[in-house]
């Protein structure tokens, strides 16, 4: 018992705490602005990007989807596309699915 009263006196402050709370309280707004600028906010710019460029596009466009699927655009609706993947085979893929278009992937390369 004597040992616990020892450690809990004397990792108290002296001054009664209020300069290490604000200290905690510092850190803590730190840590939150740190994730917010190195994680948070780049992720939402590529998501408007992202979405952007789905409205960007239009008939005839190179694209992939998510799944890997390289073909053309042939029809554009609200909720999803129809590709074609090659001579006479299309299919409709959720607009959410399209992610670039090819010629941007070529011009990365």
């Amino acid at each position: 018992m004597n040992i616990i009263s020892f450690v809990i006196l004397d990792a108290a402050p002296a001054n009664g705490g209020g300069e290490g709370s604000y200290m905690g309280i510092l850190m803590i707004v730190a840590m939150i602005a740190i994730f917010y600028f190195f994680m948070i906010r780049p992720q939402q710019k590529r998501q408007k990007d992202i979405q952007r460029a789905r409205e960007a596009m239009k008939v005839g466009d190179r694209i992939v989807t998510a799944g890997g699927i390289h073909g053309k655009v042939k029809e554009i609706a609200e909720k999803y596309m129809l590709i074609e993947i090659s001579e006479g085979v299309r299919i409709r893929v959720d607009r959410a699915s399209v992610f670039a278009s090819a010629e941007d992937i070529q011009t990365k390369s």
